[in-house]
């Protein structure tokens, strides 16, 4: 790692760290404001990451990069993603009743009466709204789960994500670096009637699943689908996105394995079914997707 890297990812776990310990203790309002004021900066000296969004945005939309409609939509976009940081620096301290008693959801059904059946579940969600928060959400309503998470850099920053998550009440596996047992340890989980939550819009590994996402191809991790063709567990989509001042979760039916085919070709099917799925969740709140990075494949040579 350069030296120009190392300093600035120090800078970054500080900034992480100085919102964990400060922001708790600050009144909300000027707060929020101040995030909205910085993402409203953000947005207007219109760096590499916002570009990706607002080109992301455009898939989504159909509205051309440039456009003043399109670019309301990434402003949007960009204070949704700065909200998402706000709250987690105050998701500790909140109060889990009224984190349960402001998210606002359907399809919640789906994961209890699995769960009470004995069946595992795993809850597959893209990149929306404040993800933490319905976790936290999750385990308020008598669903401690498991996840995977994104090694971040640099390790310090990634220790203090892990302890915010575990403080929630989630059991967190590095995506690298760990036992190398992931699936194993996810697939236990859910044989024994718990829950595992995982990102699935955005292939990690470089060995995901090809789909069709708002008419283009892109790969999805293949690991949620693999887990129900592997286990029979419940796959369930869940959409995650801002209701107002509150948050709201909409969980929907299992995609079903296919009753015909191979292990690959049954996986295959399932991730474009998690796909079409996000595609029109994504749809209705395109400002609460936060995708700041390239995700189609035709994206990625350019």
């Amino acid at each position: 790692m350069s030296e120009k890297t190392s300093v600035a990812d120090k800078a970054v776990a500080a900034g992480f760290a100085a919102g964990w310990t400060l922001v708790p203790y600050l009144p909300q309002k000027p707060t929020a404001a101040a995030f909205r004021f910085m993402a409203d900066r953000v947005w207007h000296r219109r760096g590499r990451s916002v570009r990706r969004l607002e080109s992301n945005l455009s898939r989504v939309t159909g509205l051309p990069v440039g456009s003043a409609e399109l670019g309301e939509i990434t402003r949007a976009g960009m204070r949704s993603y700065f909200r998402y940081f706000h709250e987690i620096f105050r998701l500790p301290s909140m109060d889990r009743a009224e984190v349960v008693r402001r998210t606002h959801v359907t399809g919640a059904e789906h994961v209890h009466d699995n769960v009470a059946a004995g069946r595992g579940v795993v809850l597959a969600l893209p990149h929306m709204g404040n993800w933490d928060q319905a976790g936290a959400w999750l385990v308020g309503v008598g669903h401690p789960f498991t996840t995977v998470a994104e090694r971040l850099k640099p390790e310090s920053l990634f220790r203090r994500y892990v302890a915010f998550r575990e403080g929630l009440g989630m059991e967190v596996l590095p995506l690298t670096g760990g036992d190398g047992h992931n699936f194993g340890t996810l697939a236990t989980r859910v044989r024994r009637g718990g829950v595992v939550c995982l990102p699935a819009e955005r292939d990690l590994t470089k060995s995901g699943v090809e789909v069709r996402f708002f008419g283009a191809v892109t790969k999805v991790p293949a690991g949620p689908p693999l887990l129900a063709v592997q286990t029979g567990c419940a796959l369930l989509p869940a959409i995650v996105y801002f209701d107002g001042d509150d948050w709201g979760i909409d969980i929907h039916p299992e995609v079903p394995v296919p009753a015909q085919g191979t292990r690959q070709e049954k996986v295959a099917a399932l991730a474009q079914g998690l796909a079409d799925v996000f595609e029109k969740g994504i749809a209705q709140h395109p400002e609460d997707w936060h995708m700041l990075q390239r995700l189609w494949l035709e994206d990625l040579t350019r």
